[in-house]
């Protein structure tokens, strides 16, 4: 059986794309682990699912799946690429659409688009912050969990977490090489006040309209961006007074602007989505 598949990336997190199959015998987590391997496969940090939408309420649905095999409930990275496949396979001709994810109905607004590369603005929906809602296993009597000191391996770090959809633990560090991703990363995801593991977020704060980021994420590792990260990394800098409400986002593979200006509002990311290339597959 051959698939065709566009690669696409979002600031450098990278994903195989492909149209759902008629057939309901496929397993996607599997072909996920088989198709992103960067040896044996075509390589990439998810697999993503174009799927036609539950509701006829909305245009489309998306699934997504980390290289591990492991379902995610949404990706701000992927979710820029599935806009940016949509139009290049005219799919759609419409720019503001409605997508079905595990996290919600997710808005992405296609800003420019030429014959590669897309510009793509997403409302995140709200971030959520209550522990039940992330979750995560804390004793909190406060709305947010901020600056919480969780012992891993014997060091205290002090943890903020957020949801957009999928739980992030924020740590904000003016020395980013003193956490190596390669060691902190799965120590975080894995630590047993995360019931469904987390997505960990290193934060080196520039000035107020500025930050560096580096991601471990849950199911995938360390990857070059991280839409959804981005997104609750500028909230929780929000919350705790460090940020404006407009911050420009580094990260390896590239920059995000992030916009949360009304805090009973949605989270906004701006950034780009480009096609690396196409082809077909034998499975």
């Amino acid at each position: 059986m051959k698939i065709k598949f566009l690669k696409a990336h979002g600031a450098g997190n990278d994903f195989v794309m492909v149209k759902g199959f008629e057939s309901a015998q496929i397993d996607y987590n599997k072909l996920a682990v088989k198709l992103c391997d960067r040896h044996f496969g075509i390589g990439g940090d998810g697999l993503i699912v174009i799927l036609p939408p539950e509701s006829n309420k909305y245009d489309f649905r998306m699934r997504i799946f980390n290289s591990d095999g492991s379902e995610p409930e949404m990706c701000g990275n992927g979710i820029r690429c599935f806009a940016h496949y949509l139009h290049q396979y005219g799919l759609t001709a419409e720019k503001l659409l409605k997508i079905e994810t595990l996290a919600g109905i997710i808005t992405p607004e296609i800003l420019k688009i030429d014959n590669k590369t897309s510009q793509v603005r997403v409302n995140m929906g709200r971030p959520h912050f209550k522990t039940e809602e992330i979750p995560v296993k804390i004793d909190n009597t406060s709305d947010y969990i901020k600056e919480y000191p969780l012992l891993v391996d014997g060091e205290e770090l002090l943890i903020n977490c957020v949801s957009m959809g999928n739980p992030h633990t924020i740590i904000f560090e003016e020395e980013l090489d003193k956490f190596p991703l390669e060691i902190w990363g799965p120590k975080l995801e894995n630590h047993k006040v995360f019931p469904e593991k987390s997505n960990v977020e290193f934060i080196k704060i520039v000035n107020r309209s500025e930050i560096i980021m580096k991601v471990w994420e849950r199911g995938a590792g360390i990857t070059l961006a991280c839409g959804t990260g981005a997104s609750a990394a500028v909230v929780a800098g929000i919350k705790n007074a460090y940020l404006d409400n407009e911050v420009l986002v580094h990260l390896p593979g590239g920059d995000l602007v992030i916009e949360w200006s009304n805090q009973d509002s949605g989270v906004y990311m701006t950034g780009p989505a480009e096609t690396v290339f196409e082809g077909e597959i034998e499975l």
